[in-house]
């Protein structure tokens, strides 16, 4: 199940916690990123035809009505849609109005992925964030009211002041198919990373972290959730498929600035700045991994799914049994209760989804 990400790099303004690439929306730097976009689909492998398309940033829909259309139209004459079943766009709730919604339903896009992060305004001051709690609120019954029935909300936990608590009671109120639920993180080079270094804001503590790590996945699996990945929470059959793909050993190609692509046992990114992936520059790595490498990257990312890695499976993809991989780590792990096999499964414990990073950099 191939799948296609397209980066789209611009956002109105850059919030305090974020470190992906973006850049100011201007009409020159719209015009040279589309130009780019359409030659680099044409470098697309003969026969590819992707079963999801997911449109990320930045953020996708601050591009004005004309050029959001133009680069669906693009998409649509430059690649093989014609298999594509879940077709995501990431979106700010500022954003968004009718028009636009109603272009990106034209063009076949069938799922939005709603950056909230919160519903309390001064949370989304701190955070650098545009929209107000009351702008999420109308994006969402705007995008409910002209069709989209498949929306998934993200949002933050771990803030200083924040109660993610309250968070969540507005979230399910609204009724999404999907939730993504991420803690905070203070990213080097980013403002919030700063304030932290001048003394001015500091990180919750581990144990507060904790906790809301589990009042999130309580509260989202007692109101019918699907917990399937760590961070992500869905309606029974509403998974994101395409992050999915990352997580299993699908392929995906990546187009844009900073795009990331896995295909054909290589793995590249293009350049990160605008202007140098705009003129052609050489990728910023292209690695083949050796084959044990490849497994041991399986595992850690399998193992980010709750349902775990089946071993007989994980044999049949990698040709390399976990055991004879990582079996003194997985043992150790598992002596800690940070992994357990069941089945001829492995997965993590509730105790190992809490600290699930330090679990995968013993098995990377």
């Amino acid at each position: 199940m191939p799948g296609l990400y397209i980066h789209v790099p611009f956002c109105a303004r850059k919030c305090a916690y974020c470190d992906f690439y973006s850049v100011p929306l201007n009409a020159a730097a719209a015009e040279e990123y589309l130009r780019a976009l359409d030659r680099e689909c044409g470098g697309l492998p003969d026969g590819f035809a992707p079963e999801t398309v997911f449109i990320g940033g930045g953020t996708p829909t601050v591009l004005p009505p004309a050029e959001l259309a133009r680069l669906l139209d693009l998409l649509a004459r430059r690649v093989n849609l014609g298999r594509v079943t879940e077709w995501t766009c990431e979106a700010n709730p500022v954003t968004l109005d009718a028009e636009k919604i109603r272009i990106l339903r034209g063009a076949g896009v069938n799922r939005v992925s709603l950056g909230v992060q919160s519903f309390d305004d001064g949370v989304l001051k701190f955070l650098g964030r545009l929209h107000t709690a009351r702008e999420a609120v109308e994006a969402f019954r705007l995008l409910r009211a002209e069709g989209f029935d498949n929306i998934g909300l993200d949002l933050m936990c771990a803030v200083p002041g924040g109660a993610i608590e309250r968070d969540l009671e507005r979230a399910l109120a609204l009724g999404p198919e999907h939730l993504s639920v991420y803690g905070l993180t203070f990213e080097d080079g980013t403002p919030l990373a700063r304030r932290r270094d001048a003394g001015e804001v500091a990180e919750l503590d581990e144990d507060e972290q904790l906790r809301q790590f589990r009042v999130v996945r309580e509260t989202l699996k007692g109101a019918g959730f699907h917990h399937y990945e760590i961070s992500n929470y869905a309606r029974p059959g509403r998974e994101c498929r395409h992050n999915l793909l990352y997580w299993g050993p699908g392929e995906y190609l990546g187009l844009g600035p900073a795009a990331h692509s896995h295909w054909g046992g290589q793995r590249w990114g293009n350049p990160r700045r605008l202007e140098d992936w705009a003129a052609g520059a050489p990728r910023e790595f292209d690695e083949t991994l050796d084959p044990e490498a490849r497994a041991r990257e399986a595992l850690v990312f399998g193992l980010r799914r709750l349902d775990g890695v089946g071993r007989a499976r994980f044999r049949a993809e990698t040709g390399f049994d976990y055991h004879a991989l990582r079996g003194e780590e997985i043992a150790w792990l598992a002596r800690l209760g940070m992994l357990e096999e069941e089945g001829g499964c492995l997965r993590l414990t509730e105790k190992g989804l809490a600290v699930s990073n330090a679990v995968f950099a013993e098995l990377v």
